[in-house]
């Protein structure tokens, strides 16, 4: 009989009770008898599946179908492919006009000081630059604080007029942001606005959901493309960011029409950010050579360093936000004076060191040494603009300036690749001749330079392919891969463990909303809490360095919805159940009738006792082969005494939980299924009512927001 496809929805239970779990059951009454002595005839022997008997009468039940395989139709429509294309023009359009923007901006608050660079700046005497160093970045954070509040301001309007209004407002807050010359960079909200289009175009033309992800994925590509000027590194970028974070288990995405969509889009953003701002790339590749391939354990270390430095980095922008949080509502420092303070800090710290400042990739080139006449900075030098422009630019984020991570991130790489390799060549140069270290050709700095400058933008920013494109493709050297690879590969590895995913918006308006606590019941020896909103304390979040890495907003707008969803709700209540006694081979026929990946294992007075899965079946089948067991005779009680983790719970839901609670508890813990229990716990067992899993949260979150979805609209029509 195929799963059922009934979801009971239940009246929602009152706020104020408090969620259960139950944690480390007693050990389970499993025996090891078939590794002692050869089995009994097996008596008694039950497992079922069962339709559960649920907590609370449910008034009315909806019937929700299993979600549709997704046909090729939905993408091969002529409207999908023009789509992507029109994401593509009006995504170079707009980056065209962004950039020209704040161009004008620049040149309006700066007075052609750009142009005639850092250095000049540098050697000008103090009394005659001072005021505008130091007004300028503070001006465009009164004006960027007047966009945030009226951005603000809009929240009261409908969703569609909110997220037109507000993409634009804050397109100007990152012109007024760059142009004034604070320490941010343009490549973000070049991306976020290829995704505020794309989200667009799907509204007006092209509504079928299965696209979304698709079309959100062209207008990233076409934001970095038209952003670097480097189309195969934006198709690598709508990958990393947009394609894999998303779920595997997702069907509506097809890869191949998906590919093509972001092509399209990445190549015609491309073209047009050609055509507007010119052919050359973001930034001049200077002159660099390779001497051998021994230097490669060089490069190894500069990875390794880069790595550290990007965590130095994410960690401190962590950090900011969080006391930046704790001002305004501890203290209660108004939002808008933030983004004030935020620039006069910038222009303060740029007296000493202009080279911090946001005049396009000028700076960057500066570093380098690809500028002709410009005298080279010292390795001193280049070390301490690495820490201050670590600073500066996680200011600018904490205090609510608007600009992205790309642009600084390839400046501190920039500036710790070339002390780097300015600090070796000294090393080597100045050894003692007995080392023979003399003998040692290494490249000149400005190869450290340019892959330092891949290293941190993998590190900072999670998106090793990109950056390896992304200099591959402006360098066109193949002698540059190998180097590259070695380095981004190091310098990801070491941040990949300390970087998370997580939604910012959904975050904030959860530790803003009700705060609560998931406990576990008072049976339970070490009681311990969970804030709803806990994370590891060593995680940083992705999403806060750098927001335009979390372009898909879906599970945003569903957290609201998934407090208010309570896990009677949401969990199956069809569930395959087994004894210790039962027959392996019976229990995966149970569970492939009832399509199941798990059973509940129960004893004679229904009481859980654990949950045995396939793959524990599959691991243990092998187990038995190598002892030669007959696998026609395997008991579950014998998989479960085999190893002491397999078949136990560490957590089981209640009813009244809500799912984003068991949702997070599952996160944390890795779990996939988690049984639900009645509310009578007893010595940590209850008896199962349910089966709860991603699936059916999934498919719960999206079934009632539809149903909201029509609602809204059916009243909507009727006020019109």
């Amino acid at each position: 009989m195929a799963l059922a496809s009934v979801l009971r929805l239940f009246p929602s239970s009152p706020p104020h009770l408090s969620p259960l779990l139950c944690k480390s059951p007693p050990p389970f009454p499993f025996n090891s008898s078939r590794f002692s002595s050869s089995p009994s005839p097996i008596l008694n022997q039950r497992s079922s599946f069962v339709t559960a008997a649920l907590p609370d009468s449910a008034d009315e039940q909806t019937v929700v179908s299993d979600d549709s395989v997704v046909s090729e139709d939905d993408f091969n429509d002529p409207r999908v492919i023009v789509s992507a294309c029109l994401v593509g023009v009006f995504t170079g359009i707009a980056v065209v006009l962004f950039n020209n923007g704040v161009h004008e901006i620049r040149d309006f608050f700066w007075d052609g000081i750009p142009y005639r660079g850092a250095s000049w700046l540098r050697e000008e005497p103090l009394n005659s630059v001072w005021v505008r160093v130091i007004f300028v970045p503070a001006c465009g954070g009164l004006i960027v604080s007047v966009l945030n509040s009226a951005r603000n301001a809009v929240s009261e309007a409908s969703y569609n007029a909110k997220a037109a209004l507000g993409s634009v407002l804050k397109a100007l807050a990152a012109c007024i942001t760059l142009g004034t010359g604070n320490s941010l960079g343009p490549e973000g909200p070049s991306v976020e606005i290829g995704s505020s289009i794309a989200k667009e175009i799907h509204s007006l033309l092209d509504k079928n959901p299965q696209t979304k992800l698709s079309l959100l994925a062209a207008g990233s590509a076409a934001g970095i493309s038209s952003g670097f000027n480097a189309a195969v590194a934006g198709c690598f970028f709508a990958v990393e960011s947009v394609l894999w974070p998303s779920s595997p288990a997702d069907s509506s995405v097809s890869l191949t029409n998906t590919t093509s969509m972001v092509i399209l889009s990445a190549v015609i953003a491309s073209v047009i950010s050609e055509v507007g701002l010119g052919a050359e790339p973001a930034f001049k590749v200077p002159e660099y050579d390779f001497r051998s391939p021994g230097e490669l354990p060089l490069y190894l270390l500069l990875g390794l360093l880069c790595g550290l430095v990007s965590l130095a980095f994410s960690k401190l922008t962590s950090y900011l936000l969080g006391v930046v949080d704790n001002l305004n509502k501890d203290v209660g420092i108004p939002k808008p004076v933030f983004p004030i303070v935020g620039g006069l800090t910038v222009g303060v710290i740029a007296l000493a060191y202009p080279e911090i400042l946001y005049w396009g990739f000028d700076n960057v080139d500066l570093l380098l040494e690809s500028r002709p006449f410009v005298k080279g900075l010292s390795g001193d030098l280049l070390f301490q603009l690495v820490a201050v422009k670590i600073i500066a630019t996680s200011l600018c984020r904490a205090f609510g300036l608007v600009g992205g991570y790309y642009a600084p991130s390839l400046f501190i790489g920039a500036a710790t690749g070339m002390a780097y390799g300015k600090f070796i060549s000294f090393a080597i140069a100045q050894s003692d001749p007995a080392i023979h270290l003399s003998i040692l050709e290494v490249a000149s700095p400005q190869a450290y330079g340019l892959v330092g400058m891949a290293a941190m933008l993998a590190g900072v920013c999670q998106v090793p392919l990109t950056a390896v494109l992304l200099l591959f493709e402006l360098t066109q050297d193949y002698r540059i891969v190998l180097p590259l690879l070695g380095a981004v590969g190091l310098s990801s590895w070491i941040t990949s463990g300390q970087m998370k995913r997580k939604d910012v918006k959904g975050t904030r308006a959860l530790e803003n909303g009700n705060r609560y606590t998931i406990q576990q019941p008072e049976a339970s020896d070490n009681t311990t809490s969970l804030s709803s909103t806990e994370s590891p304390p060593y995680f940083n979040n992705l999403c806060e360095v750098e927001s335009s890495l979390c372009i898909d907003d879906s599970s945003i707008r569903t957290k609201d919805l998934e407090k208010r969803i309570f896990v009677k709700e949401a969990m199956r209540t069809r569930y395959v159940t087994v004894m210790t006694s039962t027959l392996l081979t019976e229990a995966v026929t149970l569970m492939l009738t009832e399509k199941q990946s798990c059973a509940l294992i129960v004893d004679n007075d229904n009481l859980l006792l654990g949950l045995l899965t396939l793959t524990d079946i599959h691991e243990f089948s092998k187990f038995a082969k190598d002892k030669s067991l007959d696998s026609k005779v395997l008991l579950v009680s014998e998989i479960c005494s085999s190893d002491g983790a397999k078949c136990k719970v560490p957590w089981t839901a209640t009813p009244t939980m809500d799912i984003l609670s068991a949702e997070m508890i599952m996160n944390k813990y890795d779990l996939s299924h988690v049984p639900v229990i009645s509310e009578r716990v007893k010595d940590c067992r209850g008896q199962p009512i349910g089966l709860l899993d991603r699936e059916c949260i999934s498919l719960t979150c999206r079934a009632l927001a539809t149903r909201e979805s029509l609602d809204f609209d059916t009243v909507k029509a009727i006020v019109e």
